[in-house]
């Protein structure tokens, strides 16, 4: 008989290329739940299921989806119920998310252009006081 297979939060870390105190930060914010066994249950035991909520987790970080957005995300994946709830609060989320990131380009790109202003008649200026010189 196959069993699953298990993790420790060193393999983890390992994988994932992660601070053990990272994993236990995740775990506290309730996307891990590790089985404790061992003395005293100090010895965390990760399942495939927790792999994958720790590898959906940086994915959604990666997004820039906050903690909270991606628990919210990854719950509803865990419940077995139709998937089309699920689906387009994760549509939500990211359009939410995308516009976000479009206003904060906008931004960049405005403060980008004003510091190219700024460039120029600083050029111009520079120009003008080495020809005097």
């Amino acid at each position: 008989m196959a069993t699953n297979p298990t993790y420790t939060i060193s393999d983890l870390a390992r994988e994932f290329d992660l601070t053990t105190r990272a994993i236990r930060f995740y775990e506290d914010m309730g996307l891990l739940q590790p089985q404790r066994e061992g003395p005293g249950g100090r010895n965390r035991v990760y399942t495939s299921r927790d792999r994958t909520r720790l590898k959906l987790t940086l994915r959604a970080k990666r997004l820039g989806l906050s903690l909270t957005e991606a628990k919210d995300i990854i719950d509803m994946y865990d419940s077995p119920r139709d998937t089309g709830p699920q689906l387009r609060k994760f549509l939500t989320v990211l359009a939410d998310h995308r516009r976000q990131l479009e206003e904060q380009m906008a931004d960049l790109v405005a403060n980008l252009d004003e510091v190219k202003v700024h460039e120029k008649e600083a050029r111009a200026l520079l120009g003008k006081v080495e020809k005097k010189a």
